[in-house]
């Protein structure tokens, strides 16, 4: 009995494991990236200009993508504030108004990167590609310093 009910349970968890594989299967680009031995290091902006300016297919995407950022901390800085103001106004509990600040700071930012989308049509651009392409910049421009 205690086999049957290993098998099941190993049976049901691999599928679990492929469903879900398959949902985040856009992760598989940057795996190679994520899961190295020795982390890639840091860049700046400076790094992050040159490789926009170095790159004309994409270096533009990778600019407007960055570009968003803007309209995701307005939106979170509008959120956090307004949630928590009308908490606080309404019952004058702190944990509540904490809980509202952070809440309507994650809500914020998600309907400010869905403005920012549809303002610089990201979804005509392809991001992931252009970041992917940042790294591998990344990673061979590091492998080439001393």
């Amino acid at each position: 009995m205690a086999e049957e009910s290993q098998t099941f349970v190993k049976k049901h968890w691999e599928g679990y494991k492929e469903f879900w594989s398959d949902r985040f299967s856009f992760l598989d680009n940057y795996a190679r990236f994520i899961e190295r031995e020795k982390p890639l290091p840091h860049w700046s902006s400076s790094d992050v200009e040159e490789f926009i300016a170095s790159d004309p297919l994409h270096g533009p995407t990778l600019k407007t993508a960055r570009e968003t950022v803007k309209f995701g901390m307005a939106g979170s800085a509008v959120g956090a504030v307004s949630t928590a103001g009308v908490a606080w106004k309404y019952s004058r509990s702190l944990h509540g108004a904490g809980l509202s600040f952070l809440a309507g700071a994650v809500f914020g930012w998600t309907f400010g990167q869905e403005i920012a989308t549809h303002y610089y049509q990201l979804y005509r651009l392809d991001t992931m590609a252009a970041q992917v392409k940042f790294l591998e910049w990344w990673e061979k421009k590091c492998h080439e310093r001393p």
